[in-house]
């Protein structure tokens, strides 16, 4: 016998009969249980494990948010990369152009 962690009522299960993860509904408040342990036996609600389920799946789309981050500022140093690339094809421009004149 354990408690409902919702309304702490009585819950008449079994342990033998029943097995770490099954979800059994309180007869009182039909709060959704899932067993976390046989011995001694003890429940968590349903609706707490989701809650913690939606934490952990938002710290995991953080960390891809930051990952993300890091991939844009990598395209950022390309793309100065491509600026001064393109800047010294100018100046190499520049000097052709001025020894064509110098040739004349």
């Amino acid at each position: 016998m354990a408690e409902c962690p919702e309304c702490e009522a009585i819950i008449d299960v079994d342990p033998d009969e029943i097995e770490q993860g099954e979800v059994v509904t309180c007869p009182d408040c039909a709060a959704d249980l899932e067993v976390i342990n046989t011995n001694p036996l003890e429940f968590n609600m349903v609706d707490d494990l989701d809650e913690r389920d939606e934490f952990e799946a938002a710290e995991d789309e953080d960390e891809d948010d930051d990952d993300d981050d890091d991939e844009e500022d990598d395209d950022i140093d390309e793309d100065d990369d491509d600026i001064e690339d393109d800047e010294e094809d100018d100046d190499e421009e520049d000097v052709i152009d001025e020894d064509a004149e110098e040739e004349r």
